[in-house]
C-alpha cells in the first residue's frame, strides 16, 4: 500500500488499515467508531477504492452503515470501477442500507450501474419508490454490471 506522498507504509500501518476493512466488512461498529474517534479518516479507501461505507452497506450492516454516515462518511463517493455504495446495496439486496443510505443523503443516480439502474436490472419495482426513480429513470438505457466490490 503506497502513502499519500509517493512512499511506502509502515507494515504496522498496512495491516492495520486491512483490519479496519475486515471490521466493515464483519459490522464491527464498536471498532470502527472507536478508530474513528481516535482519528481514522471515516472516508479511508482500500486499494481498489472502496470506503469503509461501501464495505459495511454492501456486506449488510445497516447499523454500522448508519454510524459511518452519522461519524461523516461520504454516501457519494464511489470506488475504482465506478460503483456507489448505495448501487452496490441495491445489488446485494441490503433494503436496510439502501434505506439508511438515502436517509443519509446517497445519490441514486450517481455512478455506474445507478442505484436506479440496479434496482431495474433486478426489477426490485420496491426499491425504486424508495430510490425515488422518475418516468425518465425508468426510459434511461441499462449499462452491464462490473463485479463487486472487494
Amino acid at each position: 500500500m503506497a502513502a499519500a506522498n509517493g512512499g511506502t507504509l509502515p507494515s504496522e500501518t498496512v495491516e492495520f488499515a486491512h483490519r479496519m476493512f475486515d471490521a466493515a466488512r464483519s459490522g464491527d461498529t464498536a471498532l470502527l467508531s472507536q478508530a474513528i474517534d481516535a482519528g481514522l479518516p471515516v472516508n479511508l479507501t482500500n486499494e481498489k477504492g472502496n470506503t469503509l461505507l461501501m464495505l459495511a452497506a454492501y456486506s449488510g450492516h445497516a447499523d454500522l452503515t448508519g454510524t459511518l454516515l452519522s461519524k461523516g462518511a461520504d454516501p457519494n463517493r464511489v470506488n475504482d470501477n465506478g460503483q456507489s455504495p448505495l448501487a452496490g446495496a441495491v445489488f446485494k439486496r441490503e433494503d436496510e442500507s439502501v434505506r439508511i443510505l438515502m436517509a443519509g443523503g446517497a445519490n441514486p443516480r450517481l455512478g455506474t450501474p445507478t442505484a436506479i439502474q440496479t434496482a431495474r436490472i433486478f426489477k426490485r419495482e420496491d426499491i425504486l419508490e424508495i430510490l425515488g426513480a422518475t418516468e425518465d429513470d425508468l426510459k434511461d438505457p441499462l449499462p452491464t454490471i462490473p463485479g463487486p466490490p472487494h
